[in-house]
């Protein structure tokens, strides 16, 4: 995926000077912060997840039709279940084990989603996932977010790969994956069940040719 990206000294208020590391990828603009850790898009702030998210993480997730397309997302899906994912992001991320995003408006900060990449470091890459609020579908944001995560994967943390998984029903996710340059790898028929029904499992990935 062509990229053009160097680093830069910016002055951003707090004492002394912040390294923020500047891109540009598939026309999205982004620079990831590595004191706040977050990440920022055209459009999106991606941030550490609060436990004052959880609630409107609640709301988000508690809709059959997010459910019918994830791997391991309750449903009904409550704070308590929200609390409890949250709860170890931050360790998770300073350990290098799993980094996961808020997706937000970097404007307004209202809450859109999230994205998640995990971290094998013996084999050096990771795989992608995220989801996004019924009611922000068809703008943009995960195709935005993805971008941005690949990035962070290859530049920052300097995977060889990223993949991701999809149901084959999932055509929305499959295209979001196309879009920031992954090829589908593989199906593996009737692999994952789900409520009454058996769903094929789609493979994708990118190799890193930094």
């Amino acid at each position: 995926m062509p990229c053009l990206y160097y680093h830069v000294n910016w002055d951003n208020g707090r004492k002394g000077l912040v390294l923020l590391h500047q891109y540009t990828i598939g026309g999205v603009f982004l620079y990831y912060d590595e004191q706040t850790k977050t990440i920022t898009t055209n459009r999106l702030l991606l941030r550490l997840f609060q436990k004052e998210d959880a609630a409107e993480v609640a709301k988000l997730c508690n809709n059959y039709n997010i459910y019918k397309h994830t791997l391991n997302l309750p449903y009904p899906y409550q704070i308590d279940d929200a609390v409890s994912w949250i709860k170890n992001h931050h360790d998770n991320f300073c350990e290098d084990k799993l980094y996961e995003f808020a997706i937000t408006d970097k404007t307004n900060g209202r809450l859109y989603g999230s994205i998640a990449l995990s971290n094998n470091q013996r084999i050096l890459h990771g795989e992608i996932a995220y989801f996004i609020g019924e009611v922000f579908w068809g703008k943009g944001f995960a195709t935005e977010a993805a971008k941005a995560i690949l990035q962070f994967a290859f530049t920052e943390k300097h995977y060889h790969k990223v993949f991701a998984r999809c149901f084959l029903s999932n055509a929305a996710s499959s295209k979001v994956l196309q879009k920031i340059g992954m090829e589908k790898e593989g199906v593996l028929k009737e692999h994952v069940k789900k409520e009454d029904r058996f769903e094929d499992l789609v493979y994708y990935g990118v190799i890193n040719k930094q």
